[in-house]
Parts: structure tokens; sequence; C-alpha cells
């Protein structure tokens, strides 16, 4: 087969007609044949763009970009070998979602939730290692002194590793945390009903300094929850008489709470 120009010099309308007739060259080829393997190789090359763009698009989120796009790589080759070129569709509508998808799983399977520097991810490594020599060694967990020996590390490195393990996977809100609630019940959340205790402490001394028959009459429509026309015939008045007096009260009461906050 002739060699095909630089990939690096190819523009995306120039790519995805040379991949169609890749893919058909592909088609005809024995698979594990020489041939067949320049073939795809060349495809990879080509489509490389498709691996970077899928990149940017979900980021590197802490891990190395070379990393990362050997990852998305590995989606691509896998959406090559599943490729028929048969169904009419674009090889790129077909492969992004398997290349991303494989970016996202690798997150998901191979990263920590909460980032901790290399040399801890790596401590993390040694620790599960040991641990599970150190059990099937003796049988029962083994204690963090000799997780210590067998890496020939102090306590103090392997109490730092225990810890910044805890880093290494969330867990959901809406687990459960016992029979009958999840882990969210349990966080605490701001209560409205604090700020109606702040001004009722502040309205205190401010209702005591009312006229002794506008306390009254707040007592009885605020406590006793009276309604205007009962204060009214029980204090002789009227109604609408009532009803300024609340208005003048609340209004007073309102003005001077508002210049103590």
């Amino acid at each position: 087969m002739p060699e095909l120009p630089a990939f690096a010099s190819v523009d995306a309308a120039d790519a995805k007609e040379l991949s169609r007739v890749l893919f058909a060259r592909l088609d005809a080829l024995r698979e594990g044949s020489p041939e067949y393997s320049y073939v795809r190789n060349s495809l990879v090359e080509l489509n490389l763009a498709l691996v970077r763009h899928a990149v940017r698009r979900v980021g590197v989120r802490g891990e190395s970009y070379e990393d990362v796009v050997q990852v998305g790589t590995i989606g691509l080759i896998k959406a090559i070998n599943r490729f028929d070129p048969g169904r009419g569709i674009e090889f790129p509508t077909f492969a992004m979602p398997t290349v991303m998808g494989e970016i996202k799983r690798y997150f998901r399977d191979t990263t920590w939730a909460v980032h901790v520097p290399r040399r801890l991810q790596e401590l993390r490594s040694d620790l599960a290692r040991a641990t599970a020599q150190l059990e099937q060694e003796h049988g029962r967990a083994p204690t963090s002194a000799e997780i210590a020996r067998y890496l020939d590390v102090d306590g103090d490195t392997v109490a730092e590793g225990l810890l910044a393990a805890n880093g290494y996977a969330s867990s959901s809100l809406d687990q459960p945390a016992d029979a009958e609630s999840a882990f969210s019940d349990h966080i605490g959340r701001p209560d409205a009903g604090l700020e109606k205790v702040e001004d009722l402490h502040a309205l205190k001394p401010l209702i005591a300094e009312l006229p002794a028959r506008d306390r009254h009459i707040l007592a009885m429509r605020y406590s006793a929850e009276m309604t205007q026309s009962a204060i009214g015939e029980e204090l002789g008045i009227s109604q609408m008489h009532v009803s300024r007096i609340l208005t003048r009260t609340l209004a007073r009461l309102r003005a001077k709470l508002t210049t103590l906050r």
C-alpha cells in the first residue's frame, strides 16, 4: 500500500474522506495481517483530532494530558474495530461517544475524588498492596506497625497514607446511613426559625416601651388570636379603631427593629 500523507497536514474534510477509503480497505483485509495493522494504525493517527477534541471537552481533572489522550486513543481504537461503514454513519459521529465514554470511565475508576499529591497517590497503592499481602500471610487485617515494617517506612508515613486514602472515593449523600435515613438527613441546614427567635428577642424591650393599651391589644390579637371585631367589643371601641391602633403600633415596632439590624 502506498505511503499516506503526513496526518498533521490533513484537514478535517480530507481526514473524513481519507478515513472512508481506509475503512473500505480495512474491510477487505485479513485481520491480524501486517497490512491490516498498518491501515488500522493509519486510521488511528488520522483521527487523533477526535481524541484531542474529547479531552478538551472533558478536561484532564488534574491528570497528565498525555495520559488522558492515551486513554481516549484506546476508545478510538475500540470505535475503529467496531465501525461498520455499510451502516451509513459518519465515523466521527460513531466514535465520539466511545472515546468520551472511555475517558469518563478512566476518571470514574482510577482518579481521586479529592486531588492529593502524587507521592500520596503512590503511597496509597503501596499500602493497598502491602495490606493485601499481609492479610494473605496472617489471615487477618495487618496493623499499621506491620505495614510500616513491610514497606520499611515509619508509622507516621503509614498514618499519612491511610488518611490520604480517604480522598480516593466519595460517597453519595443519598447513600443510606442506617435502616431509616441517608447521610444527607444528618447534615445540618439553616434553621429558618433562628431569625424569628432573634427578632422576638429584639422586640421584647420595644414592646415593653409601648403604652399599656397598645400592648394589651397586641396580646389579644397575636397571643389570644382574637379578631379585631372581638377586641373592639371587649374594649368598647370600633373595629376600625382597633385596626388603626394595630397598624400604627406595628409600623412603630418595625421602624425601631429596622434601626437595630
